[in-house]
Parts: C-alpha cells; sequence; structure tokens
C-alpha cells in the first residue's frame, strides 16, 4: 500500500522518493508472545550497590526489559497528533496554548503501568515512523553513548508543524525505587502561526524495583512557553502525597504575556486534561466543588510505607468543574495490555516489519535489532545472547576508533544551538527520507 500523494506538499521530486516509501500498516493488535514473568529473578542482587548512582551503565538482564528501543518509546510522544493538528486550527494564541498543554500532558501519558525498561539504543541507531493517516513523519538517532542522547524529529507532511527534542535519560537508583530524570527541550514549531513552544517533561518515578508491586508517578514542574507571544503554561505534577489523594494530578495555569491568567488546566495524566475560567476553578474551589469527598486510603497504602511503596488506592476519576472543556482523554488499552508490557494499542504497532519494509529501511532501524526482535518473540535466551553480543560489538567499535583516534560522526542530527532556547540541541541536518543509507554503520 502507497502514501496517499495529495497528503503531501512536496516538490515533484521529493514526491518521486516518497513513492517507494510504502506506508508502515499499522495493524498489529497483538505481540507475538506474552512477556515472560520477572517473579523468578531478583534485580537485588545486581541493584544493591547501585543505590544513589546513575544507571546507564549498569547491565540489566534482558528479562526486566520491554521489546522496544528507546528511540521507538520515544515515538510514543506522537500518539496524540490530532492535538497538533488542532493547535495548528486554531486562530487564538491562548486556545492554541491548551491544546499544546494537553498534547504535552499525553505525551507522557503512556508510561502509565510501562514498568519494562526499553533497550538502550546502539551508538548509530535509528528508527523511522511514517504515518499517512496522521501525517506526519518521525526520524530519530541515537547521537551520543556516554552519556546516551537520544535525538528525534517529526514533521507534517502538510508542513503544518515541526516537532523535535533531544533526551539525556538520567536514571538513579534510591533503594526501593528507580527516578527517571528525563533531561531534554521538547520544541513544538507551528510554522503557519509562526509560534515555537518549548518545555521540558515532568520527573518519573518506579516505585517497589525490589518488593512489592511496581508503580510510576510522574511530578515536577513543567514550563511551556510561547516564545513568538509571551504566553506561558504552568503545569504541576503532582506527587502522590501521604495518602495518595494527589496521585497523577495535573493542575496549571495559561497566562499571557501581561502575566494575567486566562486559563485553568486540571486533570490527571492517566486519563484526561480539562480548562476552565480561573474564577469559576476559584469558585469551585471554595466550595469544595472541585471534588467529591474522598476516601481516606489506610495507612497501609500510604507512599512511605517501611517494606515497599505501595500504590494508593485508585481514588475517583476527575470530577468536571461546570464550564469546563476537554482538553484530551487518554484512548483505552487493549484488555490483553497487562500480558502484553501494559503496551498501547500505539505501541503494539512500533516494532511492525512488513517484508517490504526491510529494503526500504535504514540498516540502523531498531526494527531490525535482533535481540529486540527475539524478545518480542518470546525467545529471552537468544534475546539475551544478542543483546551481549551487540553490546560487545559496540565495544569492539568504539576501541578501534579510539586506536585510529577516530571521532564518531552522527548521520542525521547535529549539535547546534536550539534559536529559542539559546542552548546546545541535537538539531535534524535533512537528509533521511532520500533513502541514501550507504554510509551507515553496520552496528547489529
Amino acid at each position: 500500500m502507497f502514501l496517499n500523494s495529495k497528503l503531501w506538499v512536496l516538490t515533484p521530486q521529493e514526491m518521486h522518493k516518497l513513492s517507494l516509501n510504502e506506508k508502515i500498516l499499522m495493524k498489529t493488535k497483538i505481540l507475538p508472545a506474552e512477556m515472560i514473568s520477572r517473579n523468578n529473578f531478583s534485580v537485588w542482587s545486581i541493584l544493591k550497590k547501585c543505590i544513589g548512582m546513575e544507571l546507564s551503565k549498569i547491565a540489566m538482564p534482558v528479562v526486566f526489559n520491554e521489546p522496544l528501543s528507546f528511540l521507538q518509546r520515544i515515538s510514543e510522544y506522537m500518539e496524540h497528533t490530532h492535538l497538533i493538528h488542532k493547535a495548528c486550527s486554531l486562530s487564538d494564541s491562548i486556545e492554541r496554548m491548551q491544546v499544546v498543554a494537553a498534547f504535552a500532558v499525553s505525551a507522557v501519558a503512556s508510561q502509565w503501568e510501562r514498568t519494562g525498561k526499553p533497550f538502550n539504543p546502539l551508538l548509530g541507531e535509528t528508527y523511522e515512523l511514517v504515518r499517512e493517516d496522521e501525517c506526519y513523519r518521525l526520524i530519530s538517532e541515537q547521537v551520543s553513548h556516554h552519556p546516551p542522547v537520544s535525538a528525534f524529529h517529526a514533521e507534517s507532511l502538510k508542513k503544518e508543524f515541526k516537532f523535535h527534542g533531544s533526551i539525556y535519560p538520567k536514571l538513579k537508583f534510591w533503594g526501593k525505587s528507580v527516578e527517571a530524570e528525563p533531561k531534554g527541550t521538547m520544541t513544538l514549531e507551528l510554522l503557519k502561526h509562526k509560534e515555537a513552544y518549548t518545555w521540558t517533561n515532568p520527573m518519573c518515578c518506579v516505585h517497589n524495583i525490589i518488593l512489592g508491586k511496581l508503580w510510576i508517578e510522574q511530578y515536577g514542574t513543567v514550563e511551556i512557553v510561547n516564545h513568538s507571544t509571551g504566553d506561558k503554561c504552568v503545569l504541576n505534577f503532582k506527587p502522590c502525597g501521604m495518602f495518595g489523594k494527589e496521585l497523577h494530578k495535573v493542575e496549571g495555569y495559561i497566562q499571557d504575556k501581561s502575566k494575567k491568567k486566562r486559563l485553568v488546566i486540571y486533570g490527571k495524566w492517566t486519563e484526561c486534561m480539562y480548562s476552565v475560567d480561573p474564577k469559576v476553578y476559584d469558585a469551585s474551589k471554595k466550595t469544595g466543588g472541585d471534588s467529591k469527598k474522598l476516601k481516606q486510603v489506610k495507612d497501609e497504602h500510604s507512599c512511605e510505607g517501611e517494606e515497599a511503596d505501595e500504590m494508593p488506592e485508585v481514588q475517583e476519576t476527575v470530577t468536571v468543574i461546570p464550564g469546563s472543556a476537554l482538553l484530551w482523554r487518554i484512548t483505552p488499552r487493549p484488555a490483553h495490555s497487562a500480558q502484553m508490557y501494559n503496551f498501547t494499542s500505539f505501541a503494539m504497532t512500533l516494532n511492525e516489519l512488513e517484508p517490504s519494509m526491510e529494503r526500504l529501511l535504514a540498516p540502523t532501524d531498531c526494527r531490525l535489532r535482533p535481540d529486540i526482535r527475539a524478545m518480542e518473540n518470546g525467545d529471552i535466551d537468544t534475546a539475551s545472547t544478542e543483546k551481549e553480543r551487540l553490546e560487545e560489538k559496540q565495544r569492539a567499535a568504539r576501541r578501534e576508533r579510539s586506536q585510529d583516534k577516530e571521532e564518531w560522526s552522527t548521520r542525521w542530527f547535529q549539535l547546534r544551538t536550539n534559536p529559542y532556547t539559546g542552548a546546545e540541541d541535537w538539531l535534524y541536518t535533512g537528509g533521511y527520507f532520500d533513502r541514501n543509507y550507504s554510509d551507515c554503520p553496520n552496528i547489529y
């Protein structure tokens, strides 16, 4: 099945090249095999010497992974691309900001209950995703190994937007939990409006790494800035608190360049987000109408438990304040998600590999990684063997470059200055979709 050329606003020469780019069929509804139980594997023997340390250099048994590369995990930011299209269609900057804020929240919603660790990308590894139905294409590359840095660039096929960023994930083990700090700036450009928005993602914490049921919370302040208008949105991802009442909650506001508060944003990153007039929100708070009375959670469900950080009881869903506008609602997960690494329907499509695709993909694409493919097929032994082989091959290549005094050269991204933040950022240099991969490294 070929891409529909009516969706593209490109030159005839570009169209000729892209006519070869068959659509990646997003048809996978179930993985080839269910995930292997981790009950018989102890992570404590590996992590007990790593308290307070950064974990990027620690080799973990493959059973604690999920069958996706971190580059594929990044592409899950695009699950709710319809929100970007919506923002592009709006004429008012405050209305655009509220939809961009919803997109920023939706981009991290896939992490809910995703306790498996994605595979560390190999240096030079890439991932592409072309979605005709959502009218965008994405390319990502692992541009650095120590420290690990992943860069991505997505763009509208109608030249309406660009969305890009570089992620410097920092993982630390704190005894009972692993904290992930996704350093790096997201940049969304709405080209028709000549606007650029930037923000950073919240912190993520996986509780009960050693004992108890694994559960996830995200917390921290996310500040979204419109560099063209001066509008700003501040979102507070709330930590669970003593009795879990704040678990998954997100609250914030949008202010214009004069710092006048224009809208309040509220909801849960696991469910939905709403906006409402600040006066209506404040009145609702005063009358206690923002939420029905919450059932108190027993002490044993406190986040401060001595034995394990047990997940608080799931509180009632978001209570909608009259006059609120729904900005986004999470897509329900498939019924078999729990047996499939808690993947979303979107995530289950990301490693799809049609026979016709192999001649089109770069040889560095994640879909061609044998360790990830073996794990997806339920072959843990082969996945472990292949993972070790690939890591040793990467180390050997690094030693060879060191002996030859040769620097690693990225293929599709260069370290430059982000024109909106003024900070260093890995920016896409173009050319990937020309389909000339003759100089790509042999990393698999």
